[in-house]
């Protein structure tokens, strides 16, 4: 009976529609509860381990880890007190202060109408003035190099040693060119996925590759090829990005400060830097990097072939570099 085969036909067709949209409901609900799961231990690690201290450049978020010598970090984009605590772990135990700052418009730092890199290292110097900190050593991380130059250039008398780590520094470039390159998919990911908790949680599962490529700046086939620790380190650094939403100004104004970025007068800053970066850094940090130490007169130059902005396989190196370069510079 060709009716009956046509109603049977359309019967198995609705099963197996019907079987598919509550397998897809089941997974979404899957997903779901495995994102709130994330997230809820994301907002709850920036929810603790920090102060906010109040001050004449406005309120400043920080945390302060370990004895020693005072060392300030000054995160990357996408960071926070958190990210200072993390690469400082290590500098604890060689016998550092750090004190990891969250810069404007990260976390519970609000983003004041000069949101500069000069008005930014005036705001470092007010929390240093806070905790009764004269001078101080300073890391200037990624998107935290131009606030870390402008300090040593705006307050030399309380700056130890200057550490420029993947740097995002002036450079000239032909025309209009700005001083990063952004790798492709990374304005796209900047626009939707960094807007949204759920959607960059759901690309660092995902699209984990391209997240790396085009947010960590660094080629995934060295992420593949590094070994365990490695790995681990990179999968906590897309972790703590989490929450995304409390760091999305301080996003949006760290890509404004870098693509303003004009030359500063490095012949003037007299501190021992050091700075350091990657050949195949895929935001290009190594030409601003050579740049910045050619013109700094105490300045000195770190460079390896591998390693994308995360400096990946070159971890321990890089802490024993700076540690050690700190310590002959206090």
């Amino acid at each position: 009976n060709p009716t009956g085969n046509r109603h049977m036909a359309k019967a198995r067709i609705i099963r197996a529609l019907l079987t598919v949209g509550v397998l897809a409901a089941a997974l979404g609900g899957l997903v779901y509860s495995r994102y709130q799961h994330d997230i809820e231990r994301a907002r709850e690690r920036i929810a603790t381990g920090s102060r906010t201290t109040e001050t004449p450049c406005g309120p400043i978020e920080y945390a302060v880890a370990g004895d020693g010598l005072p060392l300030l970090i000054v995160h990357g984009a996408g960071g926070g007190f958190d990210q200072g605590l993390d690469f400082g772990k290590s500098l604890v135990a060689s016998g550092f202060r750090i004190i990891a700052v969250s810069r404007f418009g990260y976390l519970r730092t609000p983003l004041p109408n000069d949101a500069s890199a000069a008005a930014q290292a005036d705001a470092h110097a007010c929390l240093l003035d806070a905790l009764n900190i004269r001078r101080v050593a300073i890391i200037g991380a990624s998107a935290g190099a131009p606030s870390s130059l402008q300090f040593a250039l705006r307050h030399p008398g309380r700056i130890t040693a200057l550490v420029l780590l993947v740097p995002a520094t002036y450079v000239p470039r032909p025309g209009d060119a700005p001083p990063l390159r952004a790798p492709t998919g990374t304005v796209f990911l900047f626009d939707t996925a960094l807007k949204s908790d759920f959607l960059f949680w759901t690309a660092t599962r995902f699209a984990r590759a391209t997240v790396i490529r085009t947010i960590l700046a660094t080629p995934p086939a060295v992420v593949a090829n590094a070994d365990a620790d490695e790995q681990t380190r990179i999968d906590e650094v897309l972790a703590h990005i989490l929450p995304v939403s409390p760091r999305r100004l301080g996003l949006i104004n760290d890509a404004q400060v870098i693509a303003s970025l004009q030359r500063y007068e490095l012949e003037r800053i007299a501190v021992p830097t050091l700075a350091i970066s990657m050949q195949d850094d895929l935001f290009g940090t190594i030409d601003g990097a050579r740049y910045t130490v050619e013109h700094i007169p105490r300045a000195r130059f770190i460079g390896y072939p591998s390693g994308g902005h995360l400096w990946v396989g070159h971890q321990k190196e890089v802490e024993t570099e700076i540690a050690t370069f700190l310590k002959s510079n206090r």
